[in-house]
């Protein structure tokens, strides 16, 4: 069984006129090559839907040197009109992140919440200002 202690957030860098499910981030995964295809367990949509993506059973394929000990959790969006880093998530996709991520702090209390770019200053991925604070008292 895996050792949680991360829970890390990420946007899937498309813009408001591109989609990104979990069925087509598998398939861009696999494209590059990687054979388990969909590297975060979870994919939320703009309209709010969750999609299950890499069992939590298994290490993903999200933020490198972190896989092993963490869950990555995806937003559809992340890129304005012009694709340019934003916080894109439409209500209905913070409502969905925030009973999420409850659910997994509830499964496992121990773990850090942290946007991608916590981990990797390099990335603006998830285009989310503060993710650690926005979710503090989760963190708590």
């Amino acid at each position: 069984m895996r050792i949680i202690t991360l829970i890390v957030v990420h946007c899937s860098a498309v813009r408001p006129d591109q989609t990104s499910s979990a069925a087509q981030i598998d398939s861009w995964h696999r494209k590059q090559g990687w054979k388990l295809g969909i590297g975060y367990h979870y994919v939320i949509r703009r309209n709010g839907d969750l999609e299950l993506g890499r069992p939590e059973y298994m290490v993903g394929a999200h933020c490198q040197n972190h896989n092993a000990h963490s869950i990555g959790v995806c937003y559809e969006g992340g890129l304005d009109i012009r694709g340019q880093p934003a916080d894109t998530r439409t209500m209905a996709q913070k409502v969905t992140l925030r009973l999420l991520l409850e659910d997994l702090h509830r499964r496992f209390p121990g773990a850090k919440i942290v946007g991608h770019h916590d981990l990797n200053p390099h990335k603006d991925c998830p285009c989310i200002p503060d993710v650690a604070r926005e979710y503090a008292d989760l963190n708590g």
